[in-house]
This record gives C-alpha cells, structure tokens and sequence, in this order.
C-alpha cells in the first residue's frame, strides 16, 4: 500500500489542524494504522494508532483529550484532528500501515512496513 500524508503547516499554540493520509493500492481495511512523529535530533515516536475496523484506538498520554485518530475505509483515509497544540507537538507526522501478518502491535514503531512521506507541523508559541 502507498501512503500519502496532508495536512501539516505552521499554527499557534491553541490551534487546530487535521492531518489526513492517503491510501492506494491494497484493501486498506486489511491494515492496522498509526500516526508517529519525529522532532528534530530525536527518534519517531508513536502517537496515535486505530484498529483495522476502527473500533480500537491508543493514544500517547501526552495527546490523549486533544487529538483524535479516524479512518474511513470506504475512502482508504486516515486522519488525525489535533486540537489545543502545543509547541512541543511540532514535528513531521508520519502515517504507517502495520503488516496484517503481525499480531496487533500498536505503539511499536518495528511493527510498521509502509510508510508516507511526512508533513510538517510547526507550532508557534
């Protein structure tokens, strides 16, 4: 499967702005899928991740309450609405598409074999 993340840009602490992910070529239901971000000089860390069907979600404590992770199988999309940022939420944001042949893994980064080209979100303070 091919990801293709939108959605970033630069917004003030407080702000709002949704990522959306793109999905071509596989049933993209057959996928459990995550967001991860990756800050300057640090490793990517998970941040969000949503079940196959949709029904599960995980969230990292520090953005439980302000983002939110969804996905639409009918359109192959994925999205994150993040609300409330902060500063310390800029980085690139990656969507991944864990292998359907692993055991759900959601917060383990190794668990991930596709991945899109990640956008950039800055936020000012």
């Amino acid at each position: 499967v091919q990801l293709q993340a939108s959605g970033g840009g630069l917004v003030q602490a407080g702000g709002s702005l949704r990522l959306s992910c793109a999905a071509y070529g596989n049933i993209f239901s057959m996928y459990d899928m995550a967001w991860f971000r990756q800050a300057p000089g640090k490793e990517r860390e998970f941040v969000a991740a949503i079940s196959r069907s949709g029904g599960t979600t995980d969230y990292v404590d520090s953005v439980k309450g302000r983002f939110t992770i969804s996905r639409d199988n009918a359109k192959n999309t994925l999205s994150l609405q993040m609300n409330s940022l902060k500063p310390e939420d800029t980085a690139v944001y990656y969507c991944g598409a864990a292998s359907p042949l692993l055991a759900r893994q959601p917060r383990t980064r190794d668990a991930y074999i596709y991945w899109g080209r990640g956008t950039q979100v800055t936020v000012s303070s």
